[in-house]
């Protein structure tokens, strides 16, 4: 949608559904690289989880494609562009359980910024009477919520103690 001017809340909705639908392709390629990186077989294991997880989101998302007559097509997202590259710093500069620490506070920001626009797509579709679309995008923002709180868990319990 380069140079296209959104005027409608469709418009918006189609384009948020391409950044999330990049941002989880981008998430494919990058989570293993986070997996061997890490240390620790929880820390290993939830990221792990998570990457199949993201794998079946990228499959809902195509029906969430399908279900509005578009085709599945990602556009280029800065933001999780930038929370990798981020993602990659730690994996490259630190180490122990520094490294640990950082690397589930680096997977949290993405389940964060996952949250924010899961919702705000699933509250759009709703609005525009799509309703196969919002439940699909309830389905997956449901599933972020929940590696959100095992990440939490595994730090509180875990990772952050010092």
């Amino acid at each position: 949608m380069k140079g296209f001017v959104m005027k409608t809340l469709s418009d918006a909705f189609e384009h948020t559904l391409q950044d999330i639908y990049y941002a989880e392709n981008q998430l494919v390629k990058a989570l293993p690289k986070v997996e061997d990186s890490a240390n620790g077989k929880k820390l290993k294991s939830a990221i792990s989880e998570h990457l199949k997880e993201t794998k079946g989101q990228v499959k809902t998302l195509e029906k969430v494609f399908k279900s509005i007559g578009k085709k599945p097509k990602g556009e280029k997202c800065d933001a999780i562009d930038g929370l990798i590259k981020e993602t990659e710093g730690i994996m490259k500069e630190m180490k122990g359980e520094a490294k640990n620490a950082a690397l589930l506070a680096a997977c949290q920001a993405v389940e964060h910024y996952e949250i924010a626009r899961y919702g705000t797509l699933r509250e759009w579709a709703k609005v525009l009477g799509q309703s196969e679309a919002h439940d699909l995008l309830t389905e997956i923002l449901d599933q972020e919520k929940a590696a959100n709180s095992k990440l939490t868990n595994l730090a509180v319990s875990e990772i952050n103690k010092g």
